[in-house]
């Protein structure tokens, strides 16, 4: 056993990735791995107490980019963070990757991916190159996202749908959109396309999800 965990240690080494033993550690700063064989963290990312990873979430960083991860936020199985240069900041109690992962990708030292608290991004959409999420922004669904903008505000437990951060909804490719806090585009395709709506639209009643 001593010799298999050794040549994995030694790849992860190569590939700028924590050992086992390293991994296991995290646990003294409060953070939760709960399969240590199948989550590969950087060595150059940066997690706050309380982020609880599930198993195959890979956490990729390098010398010229930066990952960082906010208290208690979640990572579900199929999260990827992937930093070869530009940075990726992700606030607190995030809620990642829930039915499908989520990829969150930059490549150049210009690409900031930069994620508010409290959010929801889920079913196995992705973000990549720039883009700013705010506090309470939710992405539901399999939606490739460049270069938007999603206004912050209550998270989805916010009794007020018009007062959560903006909501992407639906499945296909949403590039280069703003979209204010309350609001949400609902599309199957080019977001680009599709009309926006206050969030009381789908939730007249107020309901505590969205």
């Amino acid at each position: 056993m001593h010799e298999i965990t050794s040549r994995i240690d030694e790849v992860r080494r190569l590939k700028g990735f924590l050992t086992i033993a390293q991994t296991l550690q995290l646990a003294n700063l409060g953070i939760t791995v709960i399969d240590p064989f199948s989550t590969l963290i950087s060595r150059y990312a940066s997690l706050a107490s309380g982020v609880f990873l599930w198993p195959n979430v890979t956490i990729e960083g390098g010398p010229e980019g930066s990952v960082s991860i906010g208290a208690s936020t979640v990572l579900h199985s199929g999260v990827r963070i992937e930093a070869g240069a530009g940075s990726i900041a992700i606030g607190a109690n995030g809620d990642l990757g829930r039915e499908g992962g989520f990829t969150f990708v930059v490549g150049a030292q210009s690409d900031k991916i930069d994620i508010g608290s409290d959010v929801r991004l889920n079913g196995g959409g992705s973000i990549t190159q720039s883009a700013t999420l705010g506090n309470g922004a939710q992405v539901l669904g399999p939606i490739r996202i460049q270069n938007c903008q999603l206004g912050g505000g209550g998270s989805f437990r916010e009794r007020d749908p018009d007062k959560r951060g903006a909501v992407l909804k639906g499945s296909g490719v949403a590039r280069n959109i703003d979209l204010p806090a309350g609001m949400v585009i609902q599309a199957f395709g080019l977001f680009s396309e599709a009309p926006r709506r206050w969030q009381s639209y789908f939730h007249p009643q107020k309901d505590a999800r969205s």
